[in-house]
């Protein structure tokens, strides 16, 4: 046990939690022992670390500048309670007052009927090396949050998405300026979408492996303002996302969407390799525009230097109404309607 605690402080440098007033203490948890105590007993700069084991509880922070950490991600589970339990670990502040630099790292979460980490309200919050598998909606979860740090996590098995990040799900509104959200060197695998961004700007999704799931990534916009959009998507492989996901009250169904874009303005996608991505859904291809369901369409877009091969119906599809956007300079095969290859 001393030799696995030593070992994580060492670490703590890697991961700062963001500035505090004062030096931090470590917290050390082990196996039938309350994570939600320790963590109720954090200060700003402290943190909390599980040692190997399953915690079966339902864990929120609620105080700025709290890190919770696992020795290793395949050694700490955070896992369901029991089938109502909705999230696994919860990061919520408030309106005008957000947590800033709270950190979430190197655990798993799983089993949750809803979220593994959701957080709403933050700032400069980090998710880095955790693996968020089998939860019944999102893996890993952010609304009305700036400046976070999505790094090197694996979310697979999720109903809903991989990785989400929103202004919120609750109610209408403009698009959320993230302040640089970035998401970056995650591997989302078999969820029903791997990336999931929905009335967002400023934001970065760059280096991510996302294969196997029924839609690689959505970018959604609407009809609201300011718009969704001013994002930038570059350098990830989005690869063979065939499973099927059946029609609901929202979508029809999806299978084999590579990057579909929805409503959405002056956003860039460059430096992808998208490849096998087949099927017979409306919004099936490599690189899809796709009128918002409100039928507002992309405008001023720019899909550039990208590799988009075998996919299917087409490599880019879809071409809707809007305005400005331009394809070049890709390695394409099949553009429906033709001309965009």
């Amino acid at each position: 046990m001393v030799a696995a605690v030593a070992a994580v402080v060492g670490l703590l440098g890697a991961y700062p939690a963001g500035a505090v007033d004062r030096a931090g203490t470590v917290q050390v948890v082990k196996p039938g022992e309350s994570v939600q105590a320790a963590v109720d007993k954090a200060l700003p700069g402290d943190t909390v670390v599980l040692l190997p084991g399953t915690y079966r509880e339902s864990v929120k922070i609620s105080t700025s500048g709290v890190t919770l950490r696992g020795v290793a991600t395949g050694e700490v589970t955070i896992a369901a309670p029991s089938a109502a339990a909705d999230t696994g670990v919860s990061v919520a502040g408030v309106e005008g007052n957000r947590l800033t630099g709270v950190t979430v790292a190197s655990l798993t979460v799983s089993g949750f009927a809803k979220y593994g980490i959701a957080a709403t309200q933050t700032d400069g919050m980090a998710v880095r090396a955790v693996l968020a598998e089998n939860n019944g909606q999102y893996g890993i979860g952010q609304q009305k949050s700036v400046r976070a740090h999505l790094v090197g996590n694996v979310t697979r098995g999720n109903g809903e998405a991989g990785l989400f990040v929103a202004n919120t799900v609750t109610e209408e509104g403009g698009a959320l300026d993230t302040q640089g959200t970035e998401i970056s060197g995650n591997t989302t695998s078999d969820n029903k979408t791997g990336i999931v961004l929905r009335r967002v700007r400023d934001l970065t999704v760059e280096a991510n492996a996302v294969s196997g799931n029924c839609a690689g990534m959505f970018v959604i916009g609407d009809e609201n303002v300011p718009r969704a959009g001013h994002l930038t998507v570059r350098g990830n492989a989005v690869t063979a996302n065939t499973r099927y996901c059946a029609a609901t009250s929202r979508l029809p169904f999806v299978q084999g969407a590579g990057i579909v874009l929805t409503g959405v303005e002056a956003t860039v996608l460059e430096h992808n390799t998208v490849t096998g991505n087949t099927g017979s859904s409306t919004m099936s291809g490599g690189v899809v525009f796709f009128h918002s369901f409100v039928s507002v369409p992309n405008t001023d877009n720019a899909v550039r230097d990208n590799v988009l091969l075998s996919n299917g119906p087409a490599d880019v599809a879809g071409w809707d109404a809007g305005t400005g956007n331009t394809v070049t300079g890709n390695t394409c095969g099949v553009s429906l309607p033709a001309g965009r290859c």
